[in-house]
């Protein structure tokens, strides 16, 4: 008798944010073009080579309209425009713009690989100041800013597209000496492409293979909007805005407003929701109901928080659905396994497409065997951006997405299936959540939005410019009411113009509640746009004062980020240390001189859950580069990670350091110069087995690293950009900072002499 197959449940979560400039249309940022030519259409398409799969897929209609906005012409983006400037014509301002911002791509995998394109980066230089770019333009000619205009262009296009579409693959094999014709074709390709992605989507669906989903029309964190204060239950010692943000019927307007734009664009309304960042708690439960929503996810960890009938919490109970009830209301929920999807967003893209997928498979079988007769009626969630993971990647993912979709295509006892048909296929039983816990995806909390200095004060002026255009509205009505109060005689009395205008307004608003922009205030992560996402928040803001005739408040010319966050320490190395590599917490001046960064405010545009380092401190004298990282031995023995180091000199030669033994005993670490496949075997006596120069660490209460700057090839005055790994049986899983490097230069005799004049 054949075993009941597993249900497997792949939900990919397709959003951006809207990027568009309030006064122009112009989006400030490309990242829906370029995105739209490299991820959503292929990430459809290649489902075509594999029928026995099916998935889900959820739609932000804030992305839809952009992508649309693209296809009938009615939005461009700032990089667009410079791209399709003549390069004979370029001003100065447009140069410096191009050259900061059109190496915008992962280097590894986007630019290195295309020698023409790797040597403008190069001749631009790695990591020059913003200042000195229109120095730097200087030495780029007319065809190298046509090049560079092409390569950024080129770059993000999926490689599955250059052999359905040859002028790309010719352009690629030409690498050089582009012409403007050339150029301007290239970006009616990209139009082409993000023309084809909405059809597809919703002709699949049409067929079969695929559910769509949606989620809240601009993404917004739908607990806070009901009100600020649900996020004392999980943050009860975080300061919140002292203006509370209390809104149900903003829940409702976002709900109903992203059904409908779901049903113009695919012809029907959603069965299901991915509330934006999985945020969700019980007071929602009635808006989900009546907007005739059937289900939900978030992660697992929110279901380990809430009270379920019976009381008693198991660790398969995240591989079943559950029905969440508040009164008559009621919606169905399913939760995201926390490790398979963080794999593949944060891990696999370092491994062998064959091994990663052969992992994930076997991972899916241990389930099934832990499940037994359960497996059945059963599914596993895999929930996650369906985008940001695939440039870190070789090939956007296509190798290893076939070697997956290949392997559960074919494993028997695991079946691929969208999220109503598990639902359907399913006996009902009595599997019900009695109070939903409010959290997000991101450690069943609301952290990354709200508690931070920069996010409360984000919510206040939302909350007040939304209260400003309550009272103008009200105002304008009772004006124009008979007898001057408030009345349906009023509404209909208002213009047409001024209904526009406060219509318009009323979009900032719902735009501004939108999760992206406290994605980026506060500690939790940073990017080189977060100036950019900063602007666009205060910009939404200023547009409703300006639509209702109203003053705009000082304050919001004035950026909300505190600091530039950019992967900078608490502080810089301030004098040369030569600390006792011993890995024990010596005396306070081992360290004093050295930069130190709290770990949590070196975040990325994804999210990592938890650190096992919370500090690490970095500084040199005239010989060694010194790390030490607060981790000790047992805590890297008991979760199995062990803390290496990835380095770059100025030459982009690169270096390795990582644990290859982990005995008790004795640990072994190995030095490798990945440029001439040489490798250093040190144990943590000191002992090596070349004569080198001396590499010493050590491992107990803290982590304590030297490495030689001649090891290195680092000569004083030039650059050294390293990164933290943290790695779990010889895998990288984790990474800090998330994206770029920390950056010191090498310092020569007068270092401390300088020091004084600072």
């Amino acid at each position: 008798m054949t075993e009941p197959a597993l249900n497997v449940i792949f939900l990919w979560h397709m959003h951006q944010p809207d990027y568009r400039d309030p006064e122009s249309d112009l989006s400030l940022l490309p990242w829906v073009r370029l995105h739209g030519v490299k991820d959503y259409l292929d990430m459809v398409t290649i489902l075509d080579d594999f029928p026995g799969v099916r998935q889900n897929f959820n739609l932000v209609p804030s992305l839809l309209d952009q992508l649309q906005g693209y296809v009938d012409g009615t939005l461009s983006d700032q990089a667009y425009v410079l791209t399709r400037k003549n390069a004979a014509n370029l001003s100065l301002e447009d140069k410096t713009a191009i050259l900061k911002t059109f190496f915008h791509a992962h280097w590894d995998n986007m630019v290195k690989p295309y020698p023409r394109y790797w040597e403008l980066l190069r001749l631009r230089g790695f990591h020059p100041a913003s200042e000195a770019l229109s120095e730097v333009q200087r030495y780029f000619s007319e065809q190298d800013f046509r090049d560079l205009q092409v390569w950024y262009n080129l770059t993000w296009i999926d490689p599955v597209f250059r052999q359905e579409y040859p002028d790309i693959g010719q352009m690629i094999s030409k690498q050089r000496n582009f012409s403007e014709t050339e150029k301007l074709k290239l970006l009616d390709l990209q139009l082409e492409i993000i023309s084809r992605i909405i059809p597809a989507y919703r002709e699949r669906e049409e067929r079969g293979q695929i559910e769509l989903s949606t989620t809240p029309y601009y993404h917004p964190i739908l607990p806070l909007l009901y009100d600020t204060s649900l996020a004392s239950v999980s943050q009860p010692h975080d300061p919140l805005p002292g203006l509370r943000f209390a809104h149900p019927e903003d829940v409702e307007m976002q709900i109903k407003k992203a059904l409908n734009r779901h049903r113009d664009c695919f012809g029907r309304y959603p069965r299901g929701m991915w509330p934006s960042e999985g945020a969700v708690c019980q007071e929602l439960i009635p808006y989900f109901h009546r907007a005739g929503i059937k289900w939900i996810a978030t992660d697992e960890g929110i279901l380990a928080n809430s009270t379920i009938a019976g009381g008693e919490h198991t660790p398969l109970d995240a591989y079943r659905a559950w029905s969440a009830v508040e009164g008559e209301s009621r919606v169905e929920m399913i939760f995201r396994d926390h490790q398979l999807s963080d794999l593949i967003g944060f891990v696999y893209s370092h491994w062998n497409e064959k091994q990663a997928a052969d992992d994930f498979i076997s991972r899916l079988q241990e389930v099934r065997r832990r499940l037994g007769s359960r497996a059945g009626n059963s599914a596993v969630a895999i929930i996650l951006d369906g985008e940001n993971a695939w440039e870190h990647f070789p090939r956007d993912g296509a190798d290893f997405l076939r070697e997956l979709y290949a392997r559960l295509q074919d494993t028997p006892g695991l079946s691929t299936n969208t999220v109503s048909g598990y639902l359907e296929g399913r006996p009902a039983g009595e599997s019900r959540i009695s109070w939903l816990y409010p959290g997000s995806w991101i450690n069943a909390n609301f952290r990354i939005w709200i508690g931070h200095t920069e996010d409360n004060l984000a919510w206040e002026y939302l909350g007040r410019a939304r209260r400003a255009l309550v009272l103008f509205e009200e105002r304008k009505r009772q004006e124009l009411a008979p007898g001057g109060e408030e009345s349906a005689a009023g509404e209909n009395n208002l213009s047409e113009k001024l209904k526009d205008k406060i219509k318009k307004a009323w979009e900032h608003i719902y735009i501004a509640e939108g999760s992206d922009w406290c994605w980026w205030y506060g500690d939790d992560h940073s990017s080189e746009n977060d100036a950019d996402f900063d602007e666009l928040f205060r910009r939404h803001l200023m547009a409703v004062y300006r639509l209702t005739d109203q003053e705009i408040p000082e304050y919001l010319f004035r950026p909300i980020i505190q600091a530039d966050k950019i992967l900078h320490p608490e502080n810089e190395i301030s004098s040369f240390i030569d600390p006792r590599i011993d890995g024990r917490l010596g005396s306070y001046f081992e360290w004093r001189g050295a930069a130190l960064c709290k770990v949590a405010s070196l975040g990325g545009a994804m999210h990592r859950t938890e650190y096992l380092i919370k500090e690490l401190y970095y500084g040199f004298n005239l010989e060694n580069f010194f790390l030490r990282l607060d981790i000790s031995r047992k805590v890297a023995r008991d979760e199995n990670c062990y803390p290496g180091l990835f380095l770059i000199n100025h030459h982009q030669e690169k270096f390795r350091v990582r644990f290859t033994g982990q005995s008790d005993d004795d640990l072994i670490l190995t030095f490798e110069d990945l440029n001439q496949d040489k490798k250093l075997v040190i144990g943590e006596s000191g002992k090596s087995d070349a004569e080198e120069p001396e590499l010493r660490f050590a491992l107990q209460e803290i982590f304590e690293l030297a490495i030689p700057f001649a090891a290195l090839r680092a000569p004083v005055g030039t650059d050294l950009n390293f990164a933290v790994t943290i790695e779990q049986d010889n895998f990288e899983v984790q990474r800090i900072p998330a994206g770029g490097y920390l950056r010191l230069v090498v310092p020569g005799p007068d270092f401390e002499e300088r020091m004084w004049y600072v």
